[in-house]
């Protein structure tokens, strides 16, 4: 296997020559001799065998092959320090990875900005996320597949913090037959209409939720489906509030007058898999989902019926 013939410290060395504009400065800023970094710089350029730095004026500046190498280097040199970063925090008992599952139903805008934060707090922990349905938290969390999930209820033997509750407003699209016909809606009339309702992606033991017994009705994995679904008129369902609340201001799709259960609520849990074990990362990331969440619910404004 062939051995690098230079050295991180050399292309350090180099990189604070050129930001500091010369060999005096940048031993000034290193706190080393300048013969230090002379020699260092010298032994470079002998290694490579091509000049790196060129006088212009008074400033020490990089030659054409010194951009190139120098810029490369740079790539090497933040990858090093990412890597002596995450031996620092492995040391500290931070964790490699944490692993989250996240139910479908749980808003983006409070799933984004908790990521953000994790990320700021634990720059040096990967974060593996799975999307999931109805059951596939619960899966996720006896399968021993992740340290934290958000579900939409608390399995059999865990833990779990309430975080908010959704809304889920029966729709069609404005031109929907339902709405054509004037009254408020009972199961019958519902049931000869093709519903749109979400796969649970569980496997061991599948919620079938919200399904009325329509004659037809279309199982789609993601709820952006369910929603695009129902604005062309292929089917009614059962949406969340926060996801189409502008779509319902738009005018694409309209609220359903049911006489009864237009309205639906749901509850979303914050688990963790194994509270005794949990390590420092993976309690950063559900501190950053508790506050996203609060922020959330702060700001939601919840369905009102016409």
């Amino acid at each position: 296997m062939k051995q690098a013939r230079t050295t991180w410290e050399q292309w350090q060395v180099l990189q604070c020559i050129v930001s500091e504009g010369g060999f005096a400065q940048a031993a000034r800023a290193m706190h080393r001799s300048q013969s230090s970094v002379s020699y260092m710089v010298a032994q470079l350029q002998e290694q490579l065998g091509v000049p790196l730095l060129q006088a212009q004026g008074r400033r020490m500046v990089l030659t054409a092959a010194g951009e190139v190498l120098l810029r490369d280097a740079q790539n090497v040199l933040a990858a090093s320090l990412r890597l002596e970063e995450k031996a620092r925090s492995l040391l500290q008992g931070w964790e490699a990875e944490v692993r989250l599952a996240v139910d479908s139903l749980f808003p983006t805008p409070a799933l984004l900005p908790a990521l953000g934060q994790f990320a700021a707090h634990c720059p040096s922990t990967r974060l593996q996320m799975h999307e999931v349905v109805m059951s596939g938290a619960d899966d996720a969390l006896h399968g021993q597949q992740v340290e934290l999930a958000v579900a939409g209820r608390v399995p059999q033997g865990f833990l779990g913090d309430w975080l908010l509750e959704a809304e889920f407003v029966a729709c069609a699209a404005p031109d929907h037959p339902l709405h054509r016909l004037g009254r408020a809606l009972e199961m019958e009339d519902l049931q000869q209409h093709v519903q749109v309702v979400l796969r649970d992606s569980g496997q061991r033991q599948p919620r079938d939720e919200g399904w009325l017994g329509a004659w037809q009705r279309w199982t789609v994995s993601q709820p952006e489906t369910a929603i695009a679904a129902v604005e062309q008129g292929f089917a009614f369902g059962w949406l969340a509030w926060h996801r189409i609340a502008p779509a319902v201001v738009a005018g694409r799709l309209r609220p359903l007058q049911l006489a009864h259960g237009g309205l639906r609520k749901a509850a979303l849990y914050l688990v963790l898999a194994d509270p005794s074990q949990a390590g420092p990362a993976t309690l950063q990331l559900a501190d950053c989902l508790r506050a996203e969440a609060e922020r959330w619910r702060d700001a939601y404004q919840p369905y009102q019926p016409s």
